[in-house]
C-alpha cells in the first residue's frame, strides 16, 4: 500500500484522504500515474497539521515502492573512476540496456544467485522515477519529468556477459536482479543532487563510493537522450549506473547507501 512520510511517521494514502479530502489510490503507482506531484506535495502539507496520523517509521515494513512499471532501463559506465578501473573506453553517448520488471524485489528481500551464473555482481545506483508521459524533453526541463529518486541495487550474471557482450539481457534479467526502495525521494526534497554520494557495500563495508557530480551523464542528461529514443511514461525506472560492482555470494548482505535516503538492504542466497 502506497504511503508517505510526515516527521517521524508513516501515513498510508487512505488515511491521507481520509485527512486532506484528496483521493490517491493506495497503490503508489497508480497515484504517480493519475495525478501531479504537486498534488500530493500539497496534501501532505495539510496532513502535518497532524503529527499523530500513521505509525511509526520503525514499525513499518518496507517493499518495493511498486512492482509493474512500464520500462526498467539501465546505465552503463556512467562513472568516470568505474570505467577507468575496468578499462573500459569512455563512452561518448549514454550505454543503456533494459531489464524486465520481474526481476524487481524490495528492501529486506533475498536476492537469489542463479544456478547458471558463477559469478554474480551487485551494483549501488541512484534510480530516477519518471512522474509524467514525455518525449523529447530539454534537459533544462527534465527535473520537470521526474517524480523523484530511489535507491537502487543492479545485480548481473558476470560470467554470462564476459563470454559475450550480447548476453547483456540474460546477465541482467534473472530474478530477484533488481532491487530498489525503500522510498522514493521527490526532486523538492533532494537538495544539492550533485553533492550526493553513492556507495556499494558489502556486509559493512564500503566498496565503491562516488557522487553525483562525477557521472559523465547527469540524471538530467539520462532524462533527455533517452527521451529523444523512446516515449517516457509514468513510473519507468532509470537506474543512473554505479561507482563501482562487487561479487556476492550466499550468505553476504549487500546494500545501496546514498546520502539521505534510507538504506537498501539485500541479504544474498543461492536460487534452485
Amino acid at each position: 500500500m502506497a504511503a508517505t512520510e510526515i516527521r517521524d511517521r508513516i501515513v498510508t494514502f487512505p488515511e491521507l484522504n481520509a485527512r486532506t479530502g484528496a483521493s490517491f489510490s493506495k497503490q503508489l503507482l497508480d497515484s504517480i500515474q493519475s495525478c501531479e506531484i504537486s498534488l500530493l506535495r500539497k496534501a501532505v502539507l495539510e496532513a502535518e497539521q497532524n503529527v499523530e496520523m500513521g505509525e511509526r517509521n520503525d514499525a513499518v515494513k518496507f517493499c518495493a515502492p511498486f512492482y509493474n512499471p512500464p520500462k526498467i532501463l539501465g546505465i552503463g559506465l556512467n562513472y568516470r573512476e568505474h570505467a577507468s578501473d575496468l578499462g573500459a573506453e569512455q563512452p561518448k553517448e549514454p550505454a543503456s540496456f533494459m531489464k524486465p520488471r520481474t526481476a524487481i524485489i524490495g528492501p529486506g528481500d533475498t536476492i537469489l544467485l542463479p544456478a547458471e551464473s558463477e559469478r554474480v555482481t551487485a551494483e549501488a545506483e541512484l534510480g530516477i522515477v519518471i512522474g509524467r508521459r514525455c518525449k523529447h524533453v530539454h534537459e533544462n526541463d527534465a527535473e520537470s519529468a521526474i517524480f523523484g529518486y530511489v535507491p537502487v541495487l543492479d545485480m548481473t550474471a558476470e560470467d554470462i556477459l564476459q563470454r559475450n557482450p550480447r548476453f547483456l539481457t540474460r546477465a541482467k534479467s534473472f530474478d530477484t536482479f533488481l532491487s530498489f526502495g525503500p522510498v522514493i525521494v521527490t526532486p523538492e526534497e533532494i537538495g544539492k543532487l550533485s553533492a550526493l554520494t553513492v556507495s556499494t557495500v558489502l556486509n559493512g563495508k564500503a566498496v565503491k563510493s562516488n557522487q553525483v557530480r562525477n557521472m559523465m551523464f547527469s540524471p538530467a542528461q539520462l532524462v533527455s537522450f533517452h527521451s529523444n529514443v523512446m516515449t517516457f511514461e509514468p513510473g519507468d525506472i532509470i537506474s543512473t549506473g554505479t561507482p563501482g560492482a562487487v561479487e556476492i555470494r550466499e550468505g553476504d548482505v549487500v546494500e545501496c547507501r546514498i546520502d539521505g535516503f534510507p538504506v537498501l538492504s539485500n541479504r544474498v542466497a543461492n536460487g534452485d
